[in-house]
């Protein structure tokens, strides 16, 4: 795949970063009084410090604007860009339910769902762009590892 010489291209990779930006501002709205909240809640020895969770999401997002970003460069719009689409919109949909409504529960439910969306569009993005699909694997990782947390908060609150 050569991109370099392709400025059209290039002009996509702002509108992957603004629909990730906009995924993070919906959470960070509804998380306004997250730090309290969470350290309010009963966690499990092995959850993360509170200042940990902003560092890892704008890694996580920076990767997952250029996944979909390599995924439209290699293909144009595709089936696999509307799952990945829909895999943004359950990940702002997860803040607002723990964080905003305290529907723990819930929540948990649709990290699960927010979890397939992510492996379906590993699977869908790696006969387009290898690259693309490796780059959403840490965000896999970090939503099992936040499901599994989210699990523990809601069974110990």
């Amino acid at each position: 795949m050569v991109i370099a010489g392709h400025p059209k291209r290039w002009s996509g990779l702002p509108v992957f970063a603004v629909a990730l930006a906009l995924v993070a501002a919906i959470g960070s709205l509804a998380a306004v009084n997250a730090g309290s909240e969470y350290l309010a809640l009963t966690r499990p020895p092995w959850a993360p410090p509170q200042w940990l969770f902003g560092p890892a999401w704008t890694v996580l997002y920076i990767l997952i604007a250029i996944s979909g970003w390599l995924a439209w460069s290699a293909r144009g719009l595709t089936p696999a860009l509307g799952v990945y689409a829909a895999q943004l919109v359950l990940n702002a949909a997860w803040t607002p339910l723990f964080f905003g409504a305290d529907r723990y529960g819930l929540a948990f439910a649709e990290i699960v769902v927010l979890w397939g969306a992510i492996v379906a569009t590993i699977v869908m993005f790696r006969p387009i762009s290898r690259p693309a699909a490796w780059l959403l694997v840490p965000y896999l990782l970090w939503v099992t590892y936040a499901g599994s947390l989210n699990l523990a908060v809601w069974l110990m609150n």
